[in-house]
């Protein structure tokens, strides 16, 4: 069994992935933390413009043969792959279990207006989420309904936080995010490109079973999800088409952020498939 090559804390190349827990570094280095199998194994698969996300590969040596499939791929990627001690990993890991993996990857936001001219047909807008696990939750939901861009707006939570990468289990890798958008400007936008905005909201006038059974939701559609303690503020849901709330059958008081991002999601997808509105799950 091969030594590990990184045996101290404090050498510069694991000084410099430890300090990609804090957010102003990230923003200045342009570089986050994925930490586990899935997050590398997806962003070791991932390019943007022609160039690897993944940088930096760091991997204690269990983890090292238990995956080497993933450490090929980093390889392939041209990442730097280093064996390391569990004292690095557990160093460099923002978990209290670490998983023996930790890549170093590339900031790998959209530009907004790339998004749009896209012309999404399905699209998740977190305004006001503050809370990083909700964000990559919602993130993960979104791309599993099969939405086609996410955008934070900038009163949101830094995609790039640890909890929100860990959230998301890979789906980072996997759809468009937009970072920083102006409410106001994400809504105008998507309405410019032919989307119906509506504001998620348990006080919300429309109720989306209703708006199901009418056949409303077939169209390109952006839900704009709110703070999970006390929703949208007034003047952003005024901004979008409607307000709809998730009907509450039961005795339940309200439903979590995420989950009601799922449900209004899935709605969304399976209507826009009913009324062909989305490619077939079959098409290439």
């Amino acid at each position: 069994m091969p030594t590990p090559e990184l045996i101290s804390p404090r050498s510069t190349r694991v000084s410099a992935a430890r300090r990609l827990a804090k957010r102003n570094f990230r923003g200045k280095d342009r570089l986050f933390l994925a930490e586990g199998p899935q997050a590398v194994r997806e962003a070791a698969g991932h390019r943007a413009d022609g160039v690897s996300t993944l940088v930096e590969l760091f991997a204690t040596v269990e983890a090292a043969e238990r995956y080497a499939d993933i450490i090929g791929a980093a390889r392939d990627a041209g990442a730097r792959v280093h064996l390391a001690s569990e004292e690095v990993i557990a160093d460099i890991s923002t978990t209290v279990t670490p998983q023996g993996l930790v890549g170093v990857c590339r900031f790998l936001d959209t530009p907004f207006e790339d998004i749009l001219a896209a012309r999404p047909k399905l699209v998740a807008v977190l305004a006001h989420v503050r809370d990083p696990g909700n964000a990559g939750t919602v993130l993960r939901c979104a791309d599993a309904a099969g939405a086609e861009a996410v955008i934070l707006t900038d009163a949101s939570v830094d995609l790039y936080n640890p909890k929100a990468v860990r959230a998301s289990v890979g789906s980072h890798f996997h759809l468009p995010v937009a970072v920083g958008v102006p409410v106001e400007r994400a809504v105008a936008g998507l309405k410019e490109a032919g989307v119906r905005v509506l504001a998620a909201d348990g006080a919300g006038d429309r109720d989306l079973d209703e708006e199901l059974d009418k056949g409303t939701m077939g169209g390109p559609t952006a839900w704009v999800f709110g703070n999970e303690a006390w929703g949208l503020p007034e003047e952003t849901r005024a901004l979008t088409d409607a307000v709809v709330r998730v009907p509450i059958h039961g005795k339940a008081e309200s439903l979590n952020l995420a989950t009601a991002a799922a449900v209004c999601l899935y709605a969304s997808a399976r209507a826009q498939r009913a009324s062909g509105g989305c490619r077939s799950v079959t098409e290439s």
